[in-house]
């Protein structure tokens, strides 16, 4: 096995870790899902012209900064009874959604979807001017739905507007005991953490190094953590499908370190052996190497060499690989959410300990600071603007997650838990008077069946978001079309490309986009749509064309109107009910 030293960790996993997770965190409840496999080659970002950097670049100011005035917009379809083209106040005051849905679906939307087979009343769709609230398209505007991935764009607004983007975690080390002149605490290293999501190996060696410029080389006593700021009802929870090892399943954590995931890379050579590099390295664990590296194609379900991994009563983890493997296939990478968050936590910073000269030969566990503990070193987590950034490009669950807990701790005083952050969101989204009525939180990153909203709420969310404080640093977090993120592969042969920032969401019978369009003729448009349906996957094809059909000018190019009678909700789903069990 071989362990990178910190200075390589730092340098490899800036640019590796957290966009690893962009193909392990989605929410995908399948493997083979498009929006994952999108969201795992993004490493290799390819190059784009110059033109299209360029007007990526005038995309992201021209939706940040455009205020246009309200106008009406020439509406091309019949509003008999339809909510979303009421004024912002009065659909706040909605009581349900409409019954009759007027839609102009473009044709090449329509294609899509009777290409997919998904009817109408399983997709809702909202477009309107960015400043205009009044919609240009709208179809099942008012339909609660599961966004999936686009709830995201809930949690990181109202991260980013209450908790400012400048906004940093605290893990903090404290001291009990006698340091002696060798440097050896004799007593307890207490390690408090706050729920820092982006906690990764070149952010934890901070604290390590500052901890030894403290005067400690040596522990002789435990490493306790602190790990109170989260309610226990909030840790290991149930995984949200049949995958526990999956890393987007990983729950949230006070001391989440490395997203509690292991990479494993192979390397086959042509002597007949294959290398298997570890990140992060974690004290505890050893590698049983049993693979050999063969000549032939590369073919076949190379799934059958992901290792087994089984914790020995010592406290040690073995990760055992065994079987065949092509030369042919070259390097690959295998990701493994594995162990508890405490042990993963301990592991990972002995490793970093010990890999800097420190000593230790204690037992870790979870506690306390004590009062009388002394204060050793602070580490200062990235800003949130990089957080949101990530959690909103990647589509990283446990990150959002993390910062969903955060929300109601900082507000409400620590511990915290789902219900604080619920009420915390609700309040602000109330105070900035965007409806809430059919919104339903559960943990803030869309990988729940329970977390539902409507286009409409989503579209009104993105127009504040637009003309608020943080707009900027908002719209920067989103994907851009054909570029980087979850978007990086779709529609990057298509004028659009470059041209528009979208938050995607992806679960089994989910597909969902979300964001903003910057069209050939000038405008900026807030686009939301979002498909239930267990043919949803194959109607990706028909958000690709909803997308590029805006950027060609969306409301010159409406098409002639639709009827489409679409059955209201069988009942009124309540308001951020709470919940117990499995997700």
């Amino acid at each position: 096995m071989t362990l990178a030293s910190p200075s390589a960790i730092a340098r490899r996993l800036s640019t590796r870790i957290v966009r690893r997770a962009s193909a392990v965190f989605s929410t995908v409840s399948v493997a083979n899902d498009p929006a994952c496999n999108n969201a795992r080659a993004h490493q290799h970002q390819h190059p784009q012209p110059q033109p299209q950097r360029r007007r990526a670049h005038l995309a992201t100011h021209a939706i940040a900064r455009l205020a246009r005035p309200a106008h009406a917009a020439a509406l091309l379809f019949a509003c008999t009874a339809l909510v979303c083209a009421a004024p912002a106040q009065a659909r706040k005051k909605a009581e349900h959604p409409s019954v009759n849905v007027t839609t102009v679906l473009p044709p090449v939307v329509m294609a899509g979807l009777q290409r997919a087979h998904v009817p109408l009343s399983s997709i809702s769709v909202v477009v309107e001017k960015v400043g205009d609230r009044t919609p240009i398209l709208a179809l099942n505007a008012g339909k609660p739905m599961m966004p999936a991935s686009t709830m995201k764009l809930v949690t990181t607004y109202a991260g980013l507007s209450l908790l400012g983007p400048d906004y940093r975690w605290r893990t903090t080390a404290y001291s009990e005991g006698e340091l002696d002149a060798n440097g050896i605490l004799h007593g307890n290293l207490y390690i408090q953490g706050t729920g820092d999501p982006k906690l990764v190996p070149e952010e934890l060696i901070d604290l390590v190094q500052k901890i030894h410029k403290a005067g400690i080389v040596g522990i002789d006593g435990a490493i306790v953590l602190d790990k109170r700021f989260f309610d226990p009802s909030t840790r290991d929870l149930p995984a949200f499908d049949d995958d526990a090892s999956a890393p987007y399943n990983v729950g949230p954590d006070p001391l989440l370190y490395a997203f509690k995931s292991l990479s494993f890379t192979l390397t086959p050579s042509a002597d007949g052996s294959v290398s298997i590099d570890v990140l992060p390295a974690l004290a505890q664990l050893q590698i049983d190497n049993q693979l050999r590296a063969t000549g032939g194609p590369c073919r076949g379900d190379l799934g059958a060499l992901n290792p087994s991994v089984t914790p020995a009563p010592n406290g040690s983890v073995t990760a055992s690989f065994s079987g065949n493997y092509p030369v042919r296939c070259g390097d690959r990478t295998i990701n493994i959410a594995t162990l508890d968050h405490s042990a993963f936590f301990a592991g990972g910073f002995l490793a970093l300990w010990k890999q800097t000269g420190g000593t230790f030969n204690g037992v870790t566990r979870e506690g306390p600071v004590p009062v009388s503990a002394r204060l050793v070193a602070t580490h200062m987590g990235p800003p949130l603007a990089d957080v949101v950034h990530d959690i909103n490009k990647f589509s990283n669950n446990t990150m959002a997650r993390n910062l969903f807990l955060t929300i109601g701790a900082v507000a409400s005083k620590p511990p915290a838990t789902p219900e604080k952050s619920i009420n915390t969101i609700d309040a602000f989204l109330q105070r900035s008077a965007l409806p809430t009525e059919y919104l339903s939180l559960e943990n803030g990153s869309g990988l729940s069946r329970d977390e539902h909203i409507t286009a409409l709420s989503l579209a009104d969310l993105l127009q504040a978001a637009n003309s608020s404080p943080v707009a900027q640093v908002f719209v920067d977090s989103l994907p851009i079309v054909g570029v980087d993120g979850t978007m990086r592969h779709r529609l990057t042969n298509e004028p659009v490309n470059g041209n528009a920032h979208i938050k995607t969401g992806t679960l089994r019978d989910v597909r969902a986009i979300a964001g903003y369009v910057a069209s050939a003729d000038g405008n900026s448009y807030v686009v939301v749509s979002l498909i239930n349906d267990p043919r949803a996957e194959a109607a990706r094809a028909a958000h690709d064309s909803l997308l590029e059909w805006v950027y060609q000018g969306a409301q010159a190019a409406v098409a002639e109107p639709v009827v489409e009678r679409v059955s209201e909700p069988r009942s009124k789903p309540r308001k951020n009910p709470k919940r117990s069990g499995n997700h």
